[in-house]
C-alpha cells in the first residue's frame, strides 16, 4: 500500500488556500498519491467554523487520493509528520501601513511556524506564500533550527506565469510558447523579470519582440505591479491564480525538471548572480525530481538586467535589517 503524504496549509479557511486544497486532493500533484491534509487557521470561533466546512466540502468532492484531513489551530499538530507545508496565511497590509510594519507584524507568526516545523516535521519541504514571502521565508528558516535552510522557499511562480502571460499577450501566441522565464530578487516591486534569456517559440524573446522600450519598460512594470492592478479591478488580491502557482511549485519540484528549462522560486542564496549571502531570493532553479534542486548557473544578463536585480537584492537586505532580532 503506497505511503500517503503529508501536506499542511496555513490559512486553510481563507480565498488561496480554499483554492488551493482541492487541486492537492484531487491526485493532480502528487500523481495520485494518497494525501492527507492538515489544515491550520486562526484560533478564533468562527474561522474554525469556516475551516470545518471546508473540511466538508474536500469530504463531499469524493477524491479517491484523499486519504483524511485534519483541521487545527495548533501548528504544532499541523504540521506534524508533514512532507510539504503551505505557508498561506499571513497578515494581510492595512491602509497606511509601511512594508516594514507589515514584516514586524508578521514576524511572530513565522517564528511559531518555523519552531513547530522542527518539532513535528521530517524530510519536508516549505512554500511560504504569504507576503512579504522572501522575509517571512527568512524567518521561518532561522527558527527551524536543525532543518537546512534549502528546504525552504518562497513563491515567485505567480510573477513568472504573470511575465509568461505578458510576453505571450504582446507576442500573440499561447503561454505554451513562452519558456527560460525568470524572476530574480524579491516578490515585491522591485523583482526583476528577465526577458533576456525568455524564448518564444524557440526563439529569442528580443528577436520575436524588438520593441526593448516596452520590455524594459511596460513589461517589467506590469509584472511588478500586476498585483495591484488586480486589486484595483477586483477590489481583493490575488487569489486563484496564486494558489495555481503554488501547485506549480509544489508539481515543479517534485518531477525532474526537463533539459534546457527552469522555473523561478526565491530560494536560499548560494551567492549567484552576484547575490548577497543570507537572504532568500529569486532565481532560475531546475529540480532533480527528488526535492532537491540546483541554480541555473551561466545566464547571460546586461548591466542593465544586473543593475534592476542589485537593487531588489538591496531591498532584501534592507528587509532583512528591520527583522534581524527574530533571526536566530
Amino acid at each position: 500500500m503506497v505511503q500517503p503524504i503529508r501536506v499542511a496549509v496555513t490559512g486553510a479557511a481563507g480565498q488561496i488556500g480554499y483554492s488551493i486544497l482541492f487541486r492537492l486532493a484531487s491526485g493532480e500533484t502528487f500523481g495520485n498519491r494518497p494525501v492527507i491534509l492538515q489544515l491550520l487557521d486562526l484560533p478564533i470561533p468562527e474561522v474554525q467554523k469556516a475551516l470545518q466546512g471546508v473540511a466538508m466540502e474536500l469530504q463531499d468532492c469524493g477524491f479517491k487520493s484523499l486519504a483524511g484531513i485534519e483541521c487545527t489551530d495548533d501548528p504544532n499538530v499541523a504540521f506534524n509528520g508533514v512532507s510539504w507545508a503551505l505557508l498561506v496565511g499571513s497578515k494581510p497590509r492595512g491602509p497606511g501601513m509601511a512594508r516594514a510594519d507589515l514584516i514586524r507584524e508578521n514576524g511572530p507568526i513565522f517564528i511559531g511556524q518555523g519552531n513547530a516545523l522542527e518539532k513535528g516535521a521530517g524530510d519536508m519541504r516549505v512554500l511560504v506564500v504569504g507576503n512579504p514571502c522572501n522575509t517571512n521565508c527568512l524567518i521561518a528558516a532561522s527558527n527551524c533550527k536543525g532543518v537546512p535552510k534549502e528546504r525552504f522557499f518562497a513563491m515567485t511562480r505567480l510573477d513568472e506565469n504573470r511575465a509568461i502571460a505578458q510576453l505571450a499577450n504582446k507576442a500573440g501566441v499561447t503561454n505554451a510558447e513562452i519558456s527560460r522565464v525568470s524572476v530574480f530578487g524579491n516578490h515585491s516591486e522591485s523583482m526583476y523579470p528577465d526577458f533576456e534569456n525568455a524564448k518564444i517559440a524557440g526563439k529569442s524573446a528580443k528577436t520575436v519582440i524588438k520593441d526593448l522600450k516596452w520590455l524594459r519598460g511596460e513589461f517589467v512594470g506590469n509584472v511588478q505591479n500586476r498585483g495591484k492592478a488586480i486589486i484595483a479591478a477586483r477590489g481583493k488580491s490575488s487569489a486563484a491564480s496564486a494558489a495555481s502557482a503554488a501547485i506549480d511549485h509544489v508539481k515543479d519540484l517534485e518531477k525532474k525538471t526537463a533539459r534546457g528549462q527552469w522555473f523561478s522560486a526565491a530560494v536560499w542564496s548560494d551567492g549567484s548572480y552576484d547575490s548577497p549571502k543570507g537572504i532568500y531570493t529569486s532565481m532560475p532553479i531546475t529540480s532533480d525530481g527528488k526535492g532537491g534542486y540546483s541554480v541555473v548557473q551561466g545566464l547571460k544578463l546586461s548591466k542593465w538586467a544586473k543593475d534592476k536585480i542589485r537593487v531588489t537584492n538591496e531591498e532584501l537586505l534592507a528587509e532583512r535589517e528591520v527583522v534581524k532580532e527574530l533571526l536566530k
